[in-house]
């Protein structure tokens, strides 16, 4: 029995024929060959799974070979290429920098580099995920790399450029490999299929090629367990069962409902969906690029951006043409960050309810304008604003239908239908400061209070008298509000607004003098409530101050100098003369400090 090999080595590319995906690169790599231009350092850097490896491979396979084709390819025939495909190459060395990560590591391989090669013309180290380097490893790599002998040429791979020495990057040419799109993705899993004789759905290898991420090395794993789990025969619905991908038709589903606001179907479609083992989350990431992928149907340019099998293709632009856009805009943003909350929330299947619930009424939250430019849509929420209750006349509704009130008697209560009974129009409602609106205006609509909010806010936005800026009315207005401050508790503040001096400068604007910073900073800590009380105070919205700081000088007689010692012993000398004759009869030595 033959030991299973499986296809990520079985089908790696030998040739830059076969590489998928990365044409831009492999035709530089064959033009440098055929021209005799190659570098002696060289950079692969991308993401997983791309081909970084496998191309420094045929890259060092290529420039060994003794018969290379017209177009710069290897020939697979040689005895170079013979023992590179065995393994037993001598020149060609590759490095584990995960695992030799260590200054010991590259001096080791700065020792082996002096030789030349024995046979072939160049000695080629490949030095895999080389962002794994220590710093002290970079270092002792930065000459040789830079000045390396004619024969030896070294290719770094790595998925991780940004951790590499600009340095290092100073010295290298830089390929940057690029993710695998899915068409190229499924065309190579179909061309193994075949060689490997599986049946596969074209759906199914998209759906591979989707969970694999433009990474050929997961999508040939995923083709290899599904082919386990399904015995060769695989179907779109088989591989949603492995991969745990749910079915593009929920999402659909969902869409539906929510357009004709059937929130109880969702939400038992949401019930269902759990009971197979999806997680809510899933449910959002699909539901949201479902959408996308529906936005992206809604303009002609950018239908090729679509990255789905053409069986759906069709069912997106259907269901593209029948929803606004708008609503996919809005929806998409909701779902986002409902995404975003997912982690945080304690009860994650009320979160993703409440999610539902929300696009189900979304298009209740939009409304349609005509505008000189065509329709345009904008929230409703935008312009809506609280109903002032409390101003609402007290008005009877004509042409109600029926009016049951309770009516007791005498023996036991019950309840006793009505006709109605129309009131008149009331000329003035019974309330208090009301607008002076007519009777049948109020009755109506709840949408005709919209005109009495107007008149209300019209009579209360009626300027008063300003009162004008004069030093006794400013000083009186200084006085409450220290007595706020007081009310607060805010002594600190109510010693310094104390102390300030208060000069009007005009009609508008006046000055509060400080002595100090102290008195300054506190003064402008509360400027907000400061500049509200005072505006309030006069009525005049375009009421300023300005704090200004001017210290007090200083009076030189008030400040006393204090005396040195020797200043002291000439008061005192003067004052009694016997103390010099004390210090002369003993021969004393005064220190003065």
């Amino acid at each position: 029995m033959d030991k299973f090999v499986v296809s990520a080595r079985k089908y790696r590319p030998q040739n830059f024929s076969t590489v998928v995906g990365q044409s831009h690169i492999t035709t530089t790599l064959k033009n440098a060959i055929n021209n005799n231009q190659l570098a002696h350092a060289f950079l692969f850097c991308g993401p997983r799974g791309v081909g970084k490896t496998t191309c420094a491979r045929i890259l060092a396979k290529t420039i060994n070979c003794e018969k290379r084709t017209k177009d710069g390819e290897a020939c697979n025939k040689c005895n170079s290429c013979v023992s590179f495909d065995n393994g037993s190459s001598f020149n060609i060395h590759e490095l584990d920098a995960a695992s030799n990560n260590s200054v010991e590591d590259i001096r080791a391989l700065v020792e082996q580099i002096r030789f030349a090669p024995q046979a072939g013309k160049y000695k080629v180290y490949i030095v895999d995920e080389v962002h794994m380097l220590s710093q002290a490893a970079f270092n002792a790599f930065l000459k040789t790399l830079e000045e390396p002998p004619p024969y030896a040429i070294f290719i770094l791979a790595t998925t991780e450029k940004h951790k590499i020495l600009p340095t290092i990057l100073s010295r290298c040419q830089i390929f940057d490999f690029k993710r695998i799109t899915p068409n190229d993705t499924v065309a190579h899993l179909e061309e193994i299929a075949t060689k490997e004789k599986i049946t596969a759905e074209k759906t199914a290898l998209h759906l591979i090629a989707q969970k694999s991420e433009g990474c050929m090395r997961d999508s040939l794993s995923i083709l290899d367990k599904i082919v386990s789990f399904t015995g060769g025969k695989i179907t779109y619905k088989n591989a949603l069962e492995h991969l745990n991908i749910l079915d593009e038709d929920y999402y659909f589903k969902l869409i539906a409902q929510m357009q004709e606001s059937q929130l109880a179907d969702s939400l038992l479609l949401f019930d269902e969906i759990n009971q197979k083992g999806f997680e809510a989350d899933t449910l959002l990431e699909g539901l949201a690029e479902c959408i996308r992928n529906l936005l992206v149907c809604k303009d002609p340019n950018s239908v090729a951006l679509l990255e789905v099998a053409e069986d759906f293709k069709e069912k997106y632009l259907m269901y593209a043409s029948k929803i606004d856009i708008g609503w996919l805009i809005a929806a998409l943003n909701i779902i986002n960050e409902g995404a975003i909350q997912y982690k945080m929330a304690k009860n994650k299947r009320l979160h993703v309810e409440l999610l539902l619930i929300k696009l189900h009424y979304l298009h209740q939250a939009l409304q349609l304008s005509l505008t000189d430019e065509g329709i345009s849509k904008k929230k409703i929420v935008d312009t809506s604003k609280a109903v002032a209750f409390r101003a609402l006349p007290m008005v009877s509704l004509p042409n109600h239908p029926q009016k049951i009130q309770p009516k007791k008697t005498p023996d036991a209560p019950s309840l006793v239908i009505e006709e109605p009974r129309i009131t008149p129009p009331i000329a003035k409602p019974s309330v208090a400061k009301t607008a002076d609106l007519p009777a049948e205006k109020s009755i109506g609509k709840l949408g005709s209070l919209n005109k009495i909010r107007q008149q209300i806010a019209h009579k209360n936005n009626q300027p008063e008298a300003i009162k004008s800026l004069q030093a006794d009315l400013l000083q009186d207005a200084w006085s409450l509000f220290i007595e706020k401050l007081i009310e607060d508790k805010n002594h600190s503040a109510v010693t310094n607004f104390k102390m300030a001096v208060l000069q009007v400068v005009d009609e508008n604007s006046f000055e509060i003098i400080t002595d100090n910073k102290i008195q300054q900073k506190f003064i402008e800590s509360e400027r907000a409530p400061l500049i509200a009380h005072l505006q309030q105070f006069f009525n005049n919205r375009f009421l300023t101050y300005q704090v200004l700081l001017i210290e007090k000088a200083s009076d030189p007689a008030d400040t006393e100098k204090p005396l040195s010692s020797k200043e002291q012993y000439a008061i005192l000398v003067a004052q009694y003369p016997l103390i010099k004759e004390l210090k002369d009869r003993l021969k004393l030595d005064l220190d003065f400090m």
